[in-house]
């Protein structure tokens, strides 16, 4: 906490490191990403300096953690999991980042503080929305982004939301339609279905895709940019 602080408040410890930092320069960060890790030993940024002391804390506590906690946890683990499959049976699910597991739900949208959200984003809302905000973060889209937008299909799907009972480890499931096609990817679940470590409820918890769609429109124009004639499956639909 002493070096944390540095002798001074958390708002002016803060203070005193952000207003001074050049790591908001893009040009700073290059010359220190192409100078490795000699020109970030030499760095006397204070941004550098604050992780560098608090580097030394952060590895001897996470060697401890791994150490005392983590590796009991580990060896438990699979007595732990044995002991309440035979207590509960079927009735427990299996971990999602080990298994293969299966679960079925539906697109669906969902209200949030009054207002109905809905179920798919396409590529053109992503446009829209970072121009209400006038291209500001975390709204602002990168300027490969902008360069592209008269050469891509607006109107393709984007994101959607479904009810399907995701946890850690589900991050890259595929997402099959009833053809068994694949049409999304799992990237994340919106902040409601974080109840989901412990009860499913499917009011509001969503599931968070990125759309095939999305995913072959990107590739057909990163193709096109680069005069590449390699052909690409999927549909655009």
């Amino acid at each position: 906490m002493k070096d944390a602080f540095g002798g001074l408040d958390a708002q002016s410890r803060a203070s005193s490191i952000l207003t001074v930092t050049k790591l908001r320069d893009i040009a700073f960060r290059k010359k220190l990403y192409d100078g490795g890790s000699v020109a970030i030993e030499e760095c006397d940024d204070p941004m550098i300096q604050f992780a560098r002391t608090m580097d030394k804390h952060a590895r001897a506590l996470r060697e401890r953690y791994e150490k005392e906690f983590e590796s009991v946890e580990k060896d438990a683990y699979a007595k732990i999991a044995k002991a309440r499959f035979d207590m509960l049976g079927d009735r427990v699910y299996p971990d999602a980042a080990f298994t293969l597991r299966f679960t079925f739900g539906v697109m669906k949208g969902y209200e949030e503080a009054g207002r109905q959200i809905a179920p798919m984003t396409t590529m053109g809302s992503a446009f829209e929305v970072a121009g209400e905000h006038k291209q500001t973060e975390p709204y602002a889209l990168p300027k490969s982004w902008l360069d592209h937008k008269a050469k891509i299909d607006l109107k393709t799907p984007f994101n959607f939301v479904t009810t399907h009972d995701i946890i850690g480890g589900n991050s890259g499931s595929p997402m099959f339609n009833r053809a068994g096609e694949v049409v999304g990817l799992i990237f994340d679940g919106n902040v409601h279905s974080l109840v989901w470590d412990f009860q499913f409820d499917e009011e509001r918890g969503r599931a968070q895709l990125v759309h095939s769609s999305a995913i072959i429109e990107a590739a057909h124009e990163a193709l096109r940019t680069t005069g590449r004639r390699t052909q690409l499956t999927g549909t655009r639909k």
